[in-house]
């Protein structure tokens, strides 16, 4: 009994920072990739936590210590 379907034999999509849509690491166009956002609505988010408290810059940080790049 072979399924073609089964929900196993795909690889994983994994969080990454992008190599293509970049504009300093690669943190918001990874972001924007992974959940199907445009990565300019995520720079967007990223500006605003950054003027309402700082937050932003502390995430993206954190972010930019834990996600990997992306192989190509």
């Amino acid at each position: 009994m072979n399924n073609n379907n089964n929900c196993f034999s795909q690889e994983p999509k994994r969080l990454t920072r992008c190599s293509q849509n970049k504009k300093i690491f690669g943190i918001c166009g990874g972001i924007g990739k992974y959940f199907g956002w445009d990565p300019s609505l995520v720079r967007i988010a990223f500006v605003i936590f950054l003027i309402l408290g700082g937050s932003g810059i502390l995430l993206y940080l954190v972010l930019l210590l834990v996600m990997p790049n992306e192989i190509t």
